[in-house]
């Protein structure tokens, strides 16, 4: 046991009643030499979350002092709430409550009042334990003898203070990048320094160089990682021809998108003798290059994965890695470790391999051509790649194959639609269109699915320490809500004890192409827990899978990259149980730290989404559309178009009658008049403003008697 445990174990006991350090270090023989040690052990058991303090500066677990711990997310309006680690209900912080704390801050909680009658549990913030601002992005404003900053997130509510000799050249309106120096207190504002002057807010580049700054996104690699990168070998040692199995004469083509770069997945395709598909996942041997505790390890672990921002990447591996030396380029020598599957014509997995493997890819096909040839029977293309054309319709047959069991083992499939937005020379978006998920895309999404579900059972079997991809039951409430609402439109959830999939499955199978497709289909995904990154194998709730995991995406995924190594260190020797221990501490932060990095780049890519769809349509205030309501609240309604941008109609912009929210029925219904707006509806109405600062648009109803043309 080390002191952390030993400590934990102490206050844990029933007699253990807070004690002051000072007491606690006589008890466990602490000398005045190692009392500073002492006090910083007991510093990051605070900081943790483990323990904490009374107002007498007496320590005790922290559950046992009425307190809990989670990070607060701010209201533009003051108020706030604790979301808790564990799944518990948030905790509401009225706005006198807050205690200095800040948007994202990991604070310490009382709680004041428990939860009662549909009112949230109420808190207030004991302390705070790790700042996360260390730096915000704002707007700057000047005076003579000081300046301040306005965050550009509206979650922070509170100017940043700068002193005169802090300013760092701004100027009133650019947009800069604050280090906070000192924290706020009861009296004064938090005091920084202007550490970057990112530009005026008009410039190019400026706004997504602003949402890129406001998540902490870091766009350049560290000397030493580019160093790291630069030194790697491009030329495959011999060694490795030898103990790899060569696969270079296969058949292999990569399937990407037009502006894909970072290859890291190939297919193969045979049939066999006996009728069944012969299907090869080939996978970027990343760790190959990337060696666990290198700089380059560091770095990737730091970032996550790869963000995404419509006009860029900031990738998790330099360039020379994740486009060049690791990317599965066509007609030449790479890397990789395959999943060989024999499948049925029931799409069962009869028989299995995972291996170290050379390939060289015939070509690097996009999902425009395979659709071109596969769907549109386009003849320019078929001949372009006739020598493929028997490969890519076996593809085809095996897809359906693979997609009817899962679909008939009860798969959520939900299919929203997704836009790219086309942005100018400029920077400007010029156009918004739906991307198309045709089948090509859905049969690289297919052999994915099964080769990653065929990894994880593999792996689980084995025993040894993974990282799974999880995702949970849907949360009760939350169905039992789901489920009142499709009732009250015909529809019924069976709900014997312990729901499944298909179930909801079957709900999503009715409402097809129906007008209440859309909100059904919104509704449930609501109702659905995120999924994440465990060390334990818990199973997918969304695909009906009891084993599941990240194995086809490397370059981009460091849960990807994680398992990799494991699965090569148990095909060279197998793990000892000395590596095993430090197999699980390995596995259970970097499931931690990937799923909190997915979080932040699921985040960013919508901001950046919103920001670009608000500016779309900041030239098209007093044009009409038809639309859907995608939302309703207590204060408005929010319309979905069908280029994907949502707009509010706020409650006040309801001017023909005093609307009242129905929350059980997910609806506002007129007082007077009757007239109620629900959930799925489709409406008219005219974009009246766009504030592209806070990335919102809002519409108004057209009356009837109003309605002219349509823009679609």
């Amino acid at each position: 046991m080390n002191i952390r445990e030993v400590l934990l174990s102490f206050m844990n006991e029933p007699a253990y009643r807070p004690m002051m350090v000072q007491e606690l270090a006589k008890i466990f023989g602490i000398t005045k030499r190692d009392m500073k040690d002492f006090q910083k052990i007991i510093d990051s058991m605070v900081q943790d979350g483990q323990i904490a303090s009374n107002e007498s500066g007496r320590y005790g677990i922290t559950s046992n002092m009425g307190l809990v711990t989670g990070i607060f997310q701010s209201h533009q309006k003051g108020f706030g709430f604790v979301i808790l680690e564990e799944d518990k209900p948030d905790i509401f912080i009225p706005a006198s409550n807050v205690n200095t704390a800040m948007n994202g801050d990991k604070v310490l909680v009382k709680i004041l009042k428990n939860e009662n009658n549909g009112k949230k549990c109420e808190g207030f913030i004991e302390s705070i334990i790790d700042r996360k601002n260390k730096t915000v992005v704002g707007l700057y404003q000047d005076s003579k003898s000081f300046g301040f900053v306005v965050p550009s997130d509206n979650k922070m509510t509170k100017d940043i203070f700068i002193p005169k000799g802090k300013r760092n050249g701004a100027k009133t309106g650019q947009i800069v990048v604050v280090e906070i120096l000192k924290w706020p207190d009861e009296n004064k504002k938090a005091e920084g320094k202007i550490i970057e002057v990112l530009g005026y807010s008009d410039e190019r580049g400026v706004d997504i160089l602003t949402v890129i700054r406001k998540f902490n996104l870091p766009e350049e690699f560290p000397f030493a990682v580019e160093k790291e990168a630069v030194e790697i070998d491009e030329n495959i040692n011999k060694d490795e021809y030898k103990r790899r199995r060569d696969l270079r004469d296969l058949k292999i083509v990569t399937i990407d998108g037009e502006d894909a770069k970072d290859l890291d997945d190939a297919v193969s395709i045979e049939v066999l003798e006996n009728g069944n598909y012969k299907l090869g996942v080939h996978i970027a041997d990343v760790s190959h290059y990337v060696k666990e505790n290198s700089n380059l390890d560091k770095e990737a672990f730091k970032r996550g994965n790869s963000v995404y921002l419509i006009d860029r990447v900031i990738p998790m591996l330099p360039r020379k890695l994740s486009n060049g030396v690791c990317s599965l380029n066509p007609r030449v020598d790479r890397l990789t470790l395959s999943c060989v599957m024999e499948i049925d014509h029931n799409g069962k997995v009869v028989d299995h391999e995972i291996f170290e493997s050379i390939i060289k890819t015939n070509e690097r096909m996009t999902y425009t051509d395979v659709t071109k040839i596969l769907r549109d029977k386009d003849e320019e293309t078929i001949k372009k790649y006739d020598y493929l054309l028997e490969e890519f319709q076996n593809m085809e047959k095996l897809f359906n194959i693979l997609n009817k069991r899962r679909m008939d083992r009860g798969t959520i499939d939900f299919e929203f639609e997704e836009a790219k937005i086309i942005l100018d020379d400029k920077g400007k978006p010029v156009e918004i269109e739906p991307y198309e998920r045709a089948v090509s895309n859905r049969i690289i999404e297919e052999f994915m699915l099964v080769a990653n579900e065929t990894v994880a059972e593999h792996m689980f079997w084995l025993n040894v320490p993974f990282v799974y991809r999880i995702h949970e039951d849907p949360n009760e409430e939350k169905l039992m809500n789901f489920n009142e609402f499709v009732h009250n439109l015909g529809y019924f959830v069976k709900h014997t004890g312990e729901i499944h999939p298909r179930v909801l499955q079957e709900i999503l199978e009715k409402v097809k192409g129906k007008k209440e497709e859309h909100v059904v289909s919104r509704l449930l995904l609501r109702s659905m827990m995120k999924a994440r990154y465990a060390p334990q194998c818990t199973g997918h709730f969304g695909l009906a899978a009891k084993y599941y995991c990240h194995f086809t995406s490397p370059i981009r995924r460091y849960a990807d990259l994680t398992i990799h190594r494991i699965i090569k260190e148990y095909l060279n020797g197998g793990i000892s149980d000395k590596r095993e221990k430090k197999l699980n501490k390995i596995v259970d932060k970097a499931s931690n730290q990937a799923s909190d990095t997915e979080r932040i780049a699921i985040e960013a890519e919508r901001e950046v989404d919103d920001l670009k769809k608000a500016e779309y349509m900041a030239d098209k205030i007093g044009e009409k559309f038809e639309g859907i309501i995608s939302s309703v609240t207590n204060f408005g309604i929010f319309i979905e178009l069908p280029n994907t941008v949502e707009g509010l109609v706020h409650i006040t912009d309801l001017k023909d009658d005093y609307y009242i929210y129905d929350e059980k029925n997910i609806q506002l219904m007129g007082e007077r008049t009757k007239n109620i707006y629900r959930l799925g509806d489709d409406v008219k109405v005219v974009c009246t403003r766009v504030s592209i600062e806070n990335r919102e648009v809002y519409f108004e109803i057209v009356e009837e008697k109003d309605d002219e043309e349509i823009e679609e």
